[in-house]
């Protein structure tokens, strides 16, 4: 029977402990990433190949996917997914292009206006785990706010099944958001052949993606090479508020589709109504049994408990502490918590609104942060694929009347270079 770990109205220290999420050190892998990179960089396609054949079982003489590929992928796909994930595309694409604004120039002082405007990273890698859960529909969401925003490269990485293939559904759902510059190539050394360049796979200056823990301590690592990338990231995680208007099927179904993502995953179950908790787990240990990955799901309970709090002010400041990556509110009004909600990385708003609709299909991005940093990340967006540049035009009379202002405090800083170069111009406009 599955009996979750259950914990009461929590004090503040007991609540420090109850926002750790599974440790995932990698540190330890630092050598090992170093070697990676390093070998990368010096031998670049050959040592790609030797580490695809050591990894993922397979020799490869192209590393490119092909034209051909391409196209046989999308021929063999079945049309109903297709279908799907065309549905997928039109809302995904809608809600990121949905967030392009306008530039507005402001006159913050008579003769003095300051504006900001958006450029595209002009190159731009993405990573898709292939495996035994190859995630195409990151490929939607990567792809799309790309393509949106006009980045001028796109790669994409994805390691090869041992017969040298790559999954057909990312390889159509790549076409279809317009990418074609598609590479076989997983693990550590993919981020690193986006990271150093090498003689097919191009060096970036952005990286996107999920991955495994060696994944993770190579986009880590590509920060040393002044290449950016999304987040932080981590095992994936999902929090459920639920009040006694709750369906307890609904909420064990929702936790469940968090904790088959991998061993590692936390899911939390935080309500106000005490008597909801049993039924939830008696309906976890029902579903559980239906599921293909019924033993990932299962070791990730292990890492999983419930949270019983006397009022929702309670509960709201432990799940705004906790920080959730997704954070589902299973209640008939759910609006009425939106204004509390202070930190998650996306939000999924009563009973028929899972958290499997952000993943595939709602329009909403899934490349969210974890482990407590939405506190002070935001999920993947338009944004995310743009700089901002600042612009500002000052006139004459704009130099009038802030240069007086810029002299003194430059004075003060003991910065007279900056002062000097106000100094000349107010000086040829005072003669």
């Amino acid at each position: 029977m599955i009996k979750l770990k259950i914990y009461t109205n929590p004090d503040l220290s007991t609540q420090a402990q109850l926002v750790k999420r599974p440790a995932m050190d990698v540190s330890a892998l630092r050598d090992i990433i170093e070697g990676v990179f390093a070998e990368v960089s010096a031998r670049g396609d050959d040592a790609i190949r030797e580490y695809t054949e050591k990894f993922d079982g397979v020799a490869l003489s192209d590393i490119r996917v092909s034209a051909e590929e391409i196209q046989s992928a999308a021929d063999s796909l079945d049309p109903k997914l297709k279908e799907s994930i065309q549905i997928a595309y039109g809302n995904i694409k809608r809600f990121h292009e949905s967030q392009q604004l306008k530039a507005e120039k402001i006159t913050t002082t008579s003769g003095v206006t300051c504006w900001q405007e958006s450029r595209a990273i002009d190159k731009v890698g993405l990573y898709i785990p292939g495996g035994t859960a190859p995630l195409f529909s990151t490929v939607l969401m990567l792809a799309i706010p790309a393509q949106i925003a006009g980045c001028e490269e796109i790669i994409l990485c994805t390691p090869p099944s041992n017969s040298g293939s790559v999954n057909p559904a990312i390889l159509y759902t790549a076409q279809l958001c317009g990418i074609t510059a598609i590479y076989k190539v997983g693990g550590s050394q993919a981020i690193a052949a986006m990271v150093t360049g090498t003689e097919s796979v191009p060096s970036v200056y952005k990286i996107f993606g999920p991955g495994n823990q060696y994944v993770t301590a190579a986009k880590m690592k590509a920060l040393d090479y002044g290449v950016a990338i999304d987040l932080p990231a981590g095992p994936s995680e999902v929090l459920v508020f639920a009040d006694e208007s709750a369906d307890p099927a609904f909420v064990a179904s929702d936790l469940l589709s968090q904790a088959e993502h991998g061993v590692d995953s936390q899911v939390v179950f935080v309500t106000t109504a005490p008597d909801l908790l049993p039924r939830v787990e008696v309906e976890i240990e029902r579903q559980l049994e239906n599921l293909p990955r019924k033993d990932i799901a299962a070791k990730a309970l292990d890492n999983s408990f419930a949270v019983i709090f006397d009022d929702d002010q309670g509960a709201y400041q432990y799940i705004n502490y906790y920080a959730p990556e997704h954070f589902i509110i299973s209640s008939d009004d759910p609006d009425q918590y939106i204004c509390m909600t202070q930190n998650a990385g996306s939000v999924f708003l009563g009973h028929m609104t899972p958290e499997s609709a952000g993943d595939y299909a709602s329009g909403t991005n899934h490349t969210l942060p974890t482990s407590a940093y939405a506190r002070s990340y935001s999920g993947v967006s338009l944004d995310s694929f743009m700089t901002k540049i600042t612009f500002q035009k000052i006139t004459d009379e704009g130099m009038r009347a802030i240069g007086p202002a810029i002299i003194r405090m430059a004075e003060e800083e003991k910065l007279e270079g900056h002062a000097n170069a106000v100094r000349l111009r107010m000086n040829k406009l005072n003669a």
